[in-house]
């Protein structure tokens, strides 16, 4: 039997980069996935077909989760369509990078709309049926910045140290409830974002990076999928780094 079998997850911002590869991992592992995107381009219903040729169910559900009305529906339908939600990963997030002499009103709301009112969102209404069932897991991607900051990423390092708060707490509220919630802090990640990275800014990295490269979002899903299986329930309230030694 497979460690998540019969299990259904959620995975925010699913359909690329680290969401993407967490969805494998969650199917590899047996279970059920339902897939949260906003905008895709048809890369979340490629990757249901991968999911259903893997003998797992999967079905993408668009909703842009700062809205709390939109994440809400879509929590509802997968309830119906799947059945409670007993692994929930907040992935999606967004990057509106300026100094934060430049940045905007409208920037800092908007990364803090995604990346922290939208975990709010789904957790607040997931949360109340993994309490009835006595069980669950939600990890929290959060990010390397968030634990030291960065040049010209005020909004997304406050949203990323403000997930890694919001990890500790939550985990104290629902410990004896049968609850785990951790957080995974990914360093510099091969994805779509880091692509439009200038390279003498990625070589700037590796050389700064004790393993001296980039991570693979596969390496981060492998973290976050040990976090939802059953022999991680001793596990809560942690920030597990998958950043290649670059933070210690």
């Amino acid at each position: 039997m497979k460690p998540l079998e019969g299990k259904t997850s959620l995975v925010t911002g699913g359909a690329r980069g680290i969401g993407r590869a967490v969805v494998l991992a969650m199917a590899e592992a047996g279970a059920n996935v339902a897939i949260n995107y906003n905008n895709s381009n048809g890369a979340a219903d490629e990757l249901c077909a991968t999911i259903a040729a893997m003998g797992v169910q999967a079905k993408a559900y668009r909703a842009d989760v700062s809205r709390e009305e939109d994440a809400h529906d879509m929590v509802e339908k997968i309830v119906a369509e799947f059945g409670p939600v007993q692994i929930l990963v907040n992935n999606a997030g967004i990057t509106r990078d300026r100094s934060f002499l430049k940045m905007t009103r409208m920037l800092w709301d908007e990364v803090l709309g995604v990346n922290l009112n939208g975990p709010f969102n789904v957790t607040h209404r997931i949360l109340p049926g993994m309490v009835e069932s006595g069980w669950g897991r939600i990890i929290n991607v959060a990010s390397i910045v968030g634990q030291t900051g960065n040049f010209g990423q005020a909004n997304y390092a406050v949203t990323k140290g403000g997930l890694i708060s919001f990890t500790m707490t939550l985990a104290r509220e629902v410990a004896r409830k049968g609850i785990t919630v951790n957080a995974v802090a990914p360093g510099y990640i091969e994805t779509d974002m880091t692509r439009d990275v200038p390279e003498p800014v990625i070589e700037h990295v590796k050389a700064m990076t004790p393993l001296g490269r980039l991570g693979k979002a596969e390496e981060v899903a492998a973290a976050i999928t040990f976090l939802a299986q059953p022999k991680s329930s001793y596990i809560t309230g942690q920030v597990i780094a998958v950043n290649g030694g670059m933070y210690m």
